[in-house]
């Protein structure tokens, strides 16, 4: 795997494809293989690039204060250090707060920028979520553990668990067959959530965006669409039906689909 030193720190990444680079930036607690389902398909269009955060993967994981702000900084750094100039920019949960931050603080670097299952500030009721997944991850001194009993029902709809439990199981396997992020790690990754406010920097996005919940998401739920779509001028809202907080694994082809329709659109080839 490829490493590249950045903001002070070593940054592991994964590339496929050719065409335009494409960012994807993980969510909580995960790696850079958290898009395989998604990769599969942009990297028939796009050079995909994608990164294991601070804190998470074969990444560096130091210890100190982590803020979404930072690890965007870190992307930004990441970028220079690589010789990219401007990317389409992807990520879904704590990737889209990320990407909120690079492409208010960093326009320039931003082509297009895809917020998947995003929120512009924590309110009380993330707060209490994220503080449960912290409280479990101590009592079972796993961080893999965690995410498979406490964030996994956040992320899946009772019916995908009804209907396909061997698929939810896959899903488990493939958590534990990663490297697992330290305890620490995952504190300090889940404190920046906690502590993310991006909402004064919304209206400086000026990237075409793209926003996107599942219907049946409580977490990051729709609740938040009116602000992002409110706050970031160029924007769109899109909505995916019988899904959680990730369709990115729940609805795969369509979320492939629409997504990357959305990607095509903006890729400067289409306006060339």
């Amino acid at each position: 795997m490829p490493k590249i030193k950045a903001n002070n720190i070593t940054m592991n990444y994964d590339q496929q494809g050719t065409g335009e680079p494409l960012i994807l930036i993980p969510y909580l607690a995960a790696d850079h293989a958290c898009y395989a389902f998604q990769v599969a398909e942009y990297a028939k269009h796009f050079t995909c690039i994608s990164l294991d955060l601070r804190g998470t993967g074969e990444t560096d994981k130091p210890e100190g204060e982590y803020s979404t702000e930072l690890l965007a900084d870190d992307v930004a750094a990441f970028m220079q250090a690589a010789g990219i100039r401007k990317a389409h920019i992807a990520g879904l949960s704590l990737g889209a707060a990320t990407g909120m931050w690079l492409a208010a603080k960093h326009p320039e670097k931003v082509q297009s920028l895809s917020l998947h299952s995003g929120w512009p500030r924590t309110d009380p009721f993330i707060k209490t979520i994220v503080e449960g997944w912290q409280v479990a991850a101590r009592a079972l001194e796993s961080v893999p553990e965690m995410v498979i009993l406490s964030i996994f029902p956040w992320c899946f709809t009772p019916e995908l668990y009804a209907a396909k439990p061997d698929y939810i199981q896959s899903l488990a396997d493939f958590v534990r067959s990663r490297p697992a992020q330290p305890l620490a790690a995952f504190l300090q990754q889940s404190n920046a959530v906690i502590a993310h406010n991006a909402e004064d920097q919304l209206p400086r996005i000026t990237a075409p965006t793209q926003i996107t919940f599942g219907r049946n998401d409580l977490a990051t739920s729709t609740r938040f669409a009116d602000r992002m779509h409110g706050s970031i001028r160029n924007s769109e809202v899109l909505i995916f039906e019988g899904c959680a907080h990730a369709p990115i694994y729940e609805k795969v082809e369509e979320f492939n689909q629409k997504t990357l329709g959305f990607l095509r659109r903006h890729a400067r080839a289409a306006t060339a």
